[in-house]
C-alpha cells in the first residue's frame, strides 16, 4: 500500500476532544478485525516486548536514574505530568506558560490559583502527553495554597518551577527561602503519605532525585535536597545583563549555590531573548514530557546561567565571602579567616551566603494580606458593601431565631439548654 493511500484511510472514532479539552478515550470492542485491530495487536506486542527488555536491564535502568535524559521518549503509553509555577509577584511566571505552551497570548495578572494544560502528540500521533500546568499568583502570600496541586496522587510526576525576578534582587531572597521551605514541608508530608499506601512509589521519587548527584558526588552529604524535582528561573534577563558586574556575581553564584544544596536546576528567562526562551522550554519540555536535554552548563555570570541538578559543585562555586560586620569582602578577595565577627564563624554555607546576599541586598518586606480579606479597606465598593451588611444582619437574625425555637423546644420536651 502506497504511503499516499495509506495517509487517506482514516481510523475509527476512538476519542473526541471534548469543550474542556480533556479528551476522553471512547474504547469499543471490534465485532470484525480490520488494519486497525491489527495495528493495535502490534502495539501491544511492541510494548510488552519493550517493558520485558527494560525490566531485564537493571543497568539501563540504574543509568535511566543517573541520568535523566538517556530515557528515549519511545514509550506507547501516555505521559501524564503537573507543573507548579510559583513566585514573585510579576516575575513573568504567566509569560512562561505561555512561551511554553506555546501560545500566542497577552499575559494576564494572576489570581490566586489558576490551571491550564497542554498536550504534546506522541510518535504515532494516536497518544497525547498531558501537562497540568497550575499558577500561583500573589507572591508568597499565597504560599498555603500549595497544597492544592501537590497531593499525592500526582506528585510522582510533579515538578515544580519558582521564578524570581533578577531585576529586583531585593526580592530575590525572601522569596526563595520562603517558598522552598514551604515547598520542602509539603512535599516531605506528602511523599510520607504516599509511603504508607505505595512504598516503591516514595521510594522511587526520592531516589530519583537523589541519583541525579550520583553515589560519587563529592557534595552529596552536604546538600539539604528537596524529593521533588525543583527549577529556579531566574527572569527578566535583558534588565539583569545591565547590571554591575560584581552585584551580578554575587546574585549568580548565590542562585547558584541555593539551587545546588536543594538539588534544583536554575537558568536565566527572558521572553524578549529567544535563545533563553528555546532553553526554558526545553528544560519544562523534559520536566513533563521526559523530552531529550541538552547537558551544555553555563555558569559564566556575565553570561545567562544554566545549570542542571547535579552537575554543579561547591569547589566550583566557591565559598562565601566573610562577612564583616555589616558590610562583605569581595568574592575575590575572599578569606574564610577574615572575620570581626564570631558568630559568622559558626554559620552554616547556606547562612553565610544569605548573609552575604543581605548585606548587599536589603529584601523588602512583602505585604501580608488580612485574615479577611473583605474587611481591607482598599477594597472598598458602597454599593456592595451596603448589601453584604445587610445581609450580615438578616444572617444574625436567623441565628437568633434558630436558637429560639430551639430552647422552646427544649422546654416542651423537658430538656435544659
Amino acid at each position: 500500500m502506497s504511503k499516499r493511500v495509506y495517509d487517506q484511510i482514516q481510523p475509527p472514532d476512538m476519542s473526541f476532544d471534548d469543550e474542556d479539552g480533556k479528551g476522553t478515550p471512547i474504547k469499543s470492542i471490534p465485532q470484525t478485525k480490520c488494519i486497525w485491530d491489527l495495528c493495535i495487536q502490534a502495539t501491544e506486542r511492541a510494548e510488552l516486548n519493550t517493558t520485558r527488555e527494560v525490566d531485564t536491564k537493571g543497568p539501563f535502568l540504574k543509568a535511566c536514574l543517573m541520568f535523566p535524559g538517556v530515557l528515549q521518549e519511545n514509550s506507547n503509553k501516555s505521559v501524564e505530568s503537573t507543573m507548579f509555577v510559583v513566585g514573585a509577584k510579576s516575575a513573568a511566571k504567566t509569560s512562561i506558560i505561555l512561551r511554553f505552551l506555546d501560545r500566542d497570548e497577552q499575559p494576564k495578572p494572576t489570581t490566586a490559583l489558576e490551571y491550564t494544560f497542554g498536550r504534546r502528540s506522541k510518535n504515532n500521533n494516536m497518544l497525547k502527553d498531558v501537562a497540568h500546568v497550575w499558577e500561583l499568583g500573589g507572591g508568597i502570600a499565597l504560599s498555603n495554597l500549595i497544597e492544592v496541586p501537590i497531593t499525592k496522587q500526582c506528585v510522582k510526576n510533579l515538578s515544580v518551577v519558582i521564578c524570581v525576578d533578577l531585576s529586583k534582587p531585593e526580592t530575590i531572597w525572601t522569596t526563595l527561602e520562603s517558598l522552598l521551605n514551604t515547598i520542602k514541608l509539603r512535599a516531605k508530608k506528602v511523599i510520607a503519605e504516599l509511603k504508607r499506601d505505595c512504598p516503591s512509589d516514595a521510594n522511587q521519587i526520592v531516589a530519583e532525585c537523589l541519583a541525579r548527584y550520583g553515589s560519587d558526588h563529592p557534595d552529596k552529604d552536604n546538600l539539604d535536597i528537596i524529593p521533588i524535582p525543583i527549577t529556579i528561573i531566574g527572569t527578566k534577563y535583558d534588565e539583569f545583563q545591565n547590571f554591575d558586574p560584581e552585584k551580578k556575581k554575587i546574585i549568580s553564584k548565590t542562585l547558584r549555590y541555593v539551587a545546588h544544596h536543594h538539588g534544583a536546576h536554575l537558568c536565566y528567562f527572558s521572553s524578549k531573548m529567544e535563545a533563553l526562551v528555546m532553553k526554558t522550554r526545553g528544560l519544562l519540555g523534559h520536566l513533563v514530557f521526559k523530552t531529550q536535554l541538552s547537558k551544555t552548563i553555563l555558569t559564566d555570570h556575565s553570561k545567562p546561567i544554566y545549570v542542571l541538578a547535579g552537575m554543579d559543585a561547591l569547589s566550583q562555586i566557591g565559598a562565601p565571602p566573610a562577612i564583616v560586620g555589616s558590610r562583605s569582602t569581595t568574592l575575590d578577595n575572599y578569606n574564610i579567616n577574615d572575620s570581626y565577627s564570631q558568630d559568622s564563624l559558626h554559620w552554616s554555607p547556606l547562612e553565610q551566603w544569605k548573609q552575604l546576599f543581605l548585606s548587599t541586598f536589603p529584601q523588602e518586606a512583602e505585604a501580608v494580606l488580612p485574615d479577611d480579606p473583605t474587611k481591607d479597606t482598599k477594597y472598598n465598593e458602597s454599593i456592595i458593601d451596603s448589601v453584604r451588611s445587610q445581609k450580615d444582619e438578616e444572617l444574625e437574625r436567623f441565628k437568633k431565631l434558630q436558637e429560639r425555637k430551639m430552647r422552646e423546644e427544649a422546654r416542651r420536651e423537658g430538656r435544659v439548654m
